[in-house]
């Protein structure tokens, strides 16, 4: 039944519902790019729930926590999950540890899914700084898609408030603390959220380790910058700033972005 999240005057989960079949593809159905994190969750159902044609694809990053992998699989079996570009740990090698400055990571693990679609998300302003730059329908020159964000206004109370009112199932680790989930050490977490991830899952960080360390081995300008291979991935683990006078060395040593972040080739 609609009309159930109304909260300041608002009934946000028909006007969500609404923004869908508003900006429904004309020739082909949505492309719901899902997560597992409560965002997507709540985007699959006001989806599912509007009632027009789409895929939901996930894509397999290989660095998710394993708890949203077993969480996906078992309440969402008949998703499409989608292939990496190319695995992270050998992209790692090949390219460097991935930093805020030089986040090639989600172009290949990510971003390179959907392709020329009309991309639905659950991304939202609250989120982060960077996305309360984003709006409810843009247009990627760039990745050549369409992305419509139709609860991009909601709170995070909000999420909830419809997760539990429609008794949605979620992922467990935000029962035990967690409020965001995503790729285990990721470059935009901070230095103390990454101090958490590697000691709940150590045996990911220590393959981040093992790659890193391949690439400074096959590097000498990573060897001239680090004296160890440690060293460097200690530095990339308290996600210091890169040095104005290091940058143009970094991109070097690190090997540069395909492209850039997604919300720069974004107009609305």
């Amino acid at each position: 039944m609609l009309g159930q999240l109304n909260l300041a005057g608002r009934d946000k989960e028909s006007e969500a519902i609404e923004r869908i079949r508003d900006n429904v593809p004309a020739n082909e159905p949505y492309f719901v790019a899902f997560s597992g994190g409560k965002d997507s969750v709540v985007a699959y159902d006001l989806t599912l729930r509007s009632g027009v044609p789409f895929e939901v694809h996930c894509s397999d990053t290989g660095i998710d926590p394993p708890e949203l992998v077993y969480f996906v699989r078992e309440n969402y079996p008949n998703i499409i999950h989608d292939k990496p570009r190319e695995r992270i740990w050998p992209l790692v090698e090949r390219k460097g540890l991935p930093h805020r400055t030089a986040r090639f990571c989600c172009e290949f693990l990510k971003e390179c899914h959907g392709y020329g679609r009309t991309v639905l998300t659950g991304i939202r302003w609250a989120e982060s700084a960077r996305r309360r730059q984003r709006q409810l329908v843009e247009h990627s020159h760039w990745h050549k898609k369409v992305f419509v964000n139709p609860i991009i206004d909601w709170t995070t109370d909000d999420v909830w408030e419809y997760i539990h009112t429609h008794h949605l199932p979620y992922c467990s680790l935000y029962d035990e603390g967690w409020t965001r989930l995503g790729c285990v050490l990721c470059p935009l977490s901070s230095a103390r959220h990454v101090q958490q991830e590697m000691a709940r899952w150590p045996k990911i960080a220590d393959a981040w380790f093992r790659a890193a360390a391949r690439f400074y081995v096959k590097h000498e300008n990573a060897q001239k910058r680090w004296l160890t291979a440690e060293a460097m991935f200690q530095w990339w683990l308290e996600r210091k700033p890169v040095p104005r006078d290091m940058a143009a060395q970094y991109q070097m040593v690190m090997g540069e972005t395909e492209r850039e972040a997604i919300s720069g080739g974004l107009t609305t």
